[in-house]
């Protein structure tokens, strides 16, 4: 496993961005990935490639810069995962669906009568209740036009930075991307627990510690989770989203690809996900023909280490179509593997082929101490019914 930090401009990367798009980003690190295979004979190896957030620019772009090279030498694709990713516009992704994400969740918002009056109010008069209505169906009925406010998600239209300013008052502690977080505020050892970065007095974020950056051969220099460096020239990335560009042929040409979403992340609202899919035609037909209603399972597992608990059973709902995965995954955030690490990992043995759908019951592939040898779970008669 390698973790990589791009594109130039964040964690510890080393020069000044040059990138105007992600076509220059896909460059750049297929660059780094074929010296990086030369450096440690790691020639002919399948690819498997993952990332959250702006990562679904980021992993789509690449994918289909590696597939383009027809060079499984160095770019032999397997796979793609993308948590949570950016795949669409804000108006898509943020804007439409905030306020039925602001009713399902209404007891985590805890917003007023009035102000939820005033919240439908917007929605109705900017289009998005009708725009959900009628496009977020199974299947589509047709390409989905532009989205109502799609060039202009400021002033009276924004919705989600009214519900943000409006559930920061009532709790300020309030987490744009894990909503059921209240106050007190607990930091982060990365520095970004939440809406906002927080280091308490005395406290030092883990990669800004010298001793870390010595054992991990890192440059002496302060390192952030989200960079405050621009790493598009001039500050824009001018690529179009990957959900309206590169995706569906990623997809295509890929064994499996994996978008995985947590339900209670606000930054990124799951139905958005859904509405991009929903836009998309790959391997001959448009989004998904039926909505994600399959349980997605989580093997029950040893509980041997309370700093490591990590839930099991049902874990949300999940859906597979002509090569694409989609997962809502419950009791999670915007970062999966953090909130969710069991669900995230089952997701990974999925990704690799380990297991075949996420639906399986059967024991966590490592799980050693799960299976009675026949592939059996010994944990099933303690957990009856879940």
């Amino acid at each position: 496993m390698v973790w990589v930090e791009q594109p130039i401009g964040t964690g510890f990367t080393q020069g000044t961005p040059t990138a105007t798009d992600e076509t220059d980003v896909a460059a750049q690190f297929l660059g780094f990935w074929q010296n990086f295979v030369d450096t440690f004979g790691l020639q002919d190896r399948k690819v498997y490639i993952t990332g959250e957030s702006y990562a679904g620019y980021y992993v789509p772009y690449i994918a289909d810069a590696m597939l383009n090279t027809n060079d499984t030498t160095y770019y032999g694709v397997e796979a793609i995962m993308i948590n949570d990713p950016s795949t669409s516009t804000e108006a898509v992704q943020e804007q439409i669906p905030a306020v039925a994400f602001v009713d399902y969740w209404a007891p985590l918002f805890s917003l007023n009568a009035s102000f939820m009056d005033f919240l439908h109010t917007q929605a109705d008069s900017c289009g998005y209740t009708s725009f959900l209505d009628d496009y977020l169906v199974y299947p589509p009925a047709g390409p989905l036009p532009d989205p109502p406010m799609s060039n202009d998600t400021t002033g009276y239209c924004d919705v989600w930075d009214a519900i943000f300013q409006a559930a920061s008052l009532i709790n300020p502690c309030f987490d744009i991307y894990q909503i059921a977080t209240t106050c007190p505020l607990l930091w982060d050892v990365l520095g970004f627990p939440g809406s906002f970065d927080y280091t308490p007095a005395g406290a030092t974020v883990y990669f800004n510690r010298s001793d870390v950056q010595a054992a991990i051969n890192a440059p002496m220099q302060e390192w952030m989770e989200c960079t405050n460096t621009n790493v598009f020239v001039g500050g824009e990335d001018t690529s179009p989203p990957t959900g309206l560009s590169v995706l569906p042929s990623v997809i295509e040409r890929l064994n499996k690809t994996l978008i995985n979403h947590g339900a209670l992340d606000y930054i990124l609202i799951s139905n958005g996900t859904l509405l991009m899919i929903q836009n998309m035609t790959w391997n001959g037909a448009q989004g998904f023909q039926s909505a994600p209603s399959d349980d997605f399972f989580v093997p029950y597992h040893t509980l041997e280490n309370p700093s490591t608990l990590a839930g099991a059973g049902v874990f949300g709902t999940t859906h597979t179509e002509r090569g694409l995965t989609f997962t809502l995954t419950s009791l999670s955030g915007h970062m999966i593997p953090q909130y969710a690490p069991s669900a995230s990992y089952r997701q990974l043995e999925f990704m690799l082929g380990r297991v075949d759908s996420l639906t399986d019951t059967s024991c966590f592939t490592t799980d050693t101490a799960c299976t009675d040898g026949a592939g059996v779970s010994n944990y099933t008669l303690m957990n009856p019914g879940y």
